[in-house]
C-alpha cells in the first residue's frame, strides 16, 4: 500500500533564513524531486534537529529514493518526537518492513516483530486506521506460518476494515483469495469492491482477476 497523504504542519518557529527554505523544500517534494529536496531538509534539521515535521520529511523522501535504512531511522525518530502520533508508527513499520524484505532472512526475522508491533501501534493510537490494517493483512500472509504468519489472522484484519471501509474489505478479502490461488472467490470479492467503489483501482484489480481466471 502507498503511504497516506501527509498533514502539513504550521511552521511557527523557523527563522527568517528556514521559513523560505521550508517552502523550497516542500515545493521540491511536491514536484517529485526529492534528492533536491532532501539537500535542504537536511539543512532545515541540522538547525531544528527536533522539529518533527523535517525529521518526517527526512524520512519520506528516503522512502521515495528507496533507502530504506535510513527512512526507518527518520521514522523512528519521529516516533520518539511524536510518540502518540499513530502515523508515524506506521511509517516506521512500513520502512522497517522494506528493509526486511531487502535483508538476508536471518536479519529479516529479527525484524518481523517490531514490524507487526508498529503497525499494532498505529491501530491502538487511531483505531480508524485503515492502512495500517492493511500493512498487517499483508504481513500475515508473507510471514511463514512458523515465524507467526496466519490466514487467520489476515482475515481477521480484512474484516475489521468492513466498519472503516467497505472497498478496502473487499479489497482486502480478494487479496487474500488471490494470495492463495483461490481465484473464482478472489473475482466475488473484487467484484464486490467494484460495484461499491466503482473506481480505476476496483477496475484494475477485477480485470487483472478475470484475466487470472480467464487462464487458468
Amino acid at each position: 500500500m502507498p503511504f497516506p497523504l501527509i498533514v502539513l504542519l504550521l511552521i511557527c518557529s523557523v527563522s527568517a533564513f528556514g521559513q523560505p527554505e521550508a517552502t523550497n523544500a516542500q515545493q521540491l517534494f511536491d514536484d517529485g524531486k526529492y534528492a533536491e529536496a532532501r539537500v535542504l531538509y537536511l539543512k532545515l534539521h541540522h538547525s531544528e534537529p527536533s522539529d518533527a515535521l523535517f525529521v518526517e520529511r527526512l524520512g519520506d523522501v528516503d522512502s521515495h529514493l528507496a533507502n530504506w535504512p535510513q527512512a526507518a531511522r527518520y521514522y523512528q525518530r519521529l516516533t520518539q518526537l511524536r510518540p502518540s502520533d499513530a502515523e508515524g508508527h506506521y511509517k516506521y513499520g512500513g520502512a522497517l518492513a522494506m528493509q526486511a524484505a531487502q535483508a538476508n532472512k536471518l536479519k529479516a526475522l529479527g525484524m518481523i516483530g517490531e514490524v507487526r508491533a508498529c503497525f499494532e501501534k498505529a491501530i491502538v493510537l487511531n483505531p480508524r486506521h485503515v492502512a495500517a490494517r492493511w500493512a498487517l493483512v499483508e504481513y500475515y500472509l508473507q510471514v511463514p506460518g512458523i515465524f507467526g504468519g496466519s490466514e487467520s489472522q489476515a482475515h481477521k484484519y480484512a474484516n475489521e476494515l468492513s466498519r472503516l471501509s467497505p472497498v478496502d474489505h473487499y479489497l482486502a478479502k480478494g487479496r487474500i483469495e488471490e494470495y492463495f490461488g483461490r481465484y473464482e472467490n478472489a473475482e466475488k470479492h473484487y467484484l464486490k469492491a467494484h460495484s461499491i467503489g466503482n473506481s480505476a483501482n476496483t477496475k484494475k484489480k477485477l480485470d487483472a482477476i478475470r484475466a487470472k481466471t480467464k487462464n487458468r
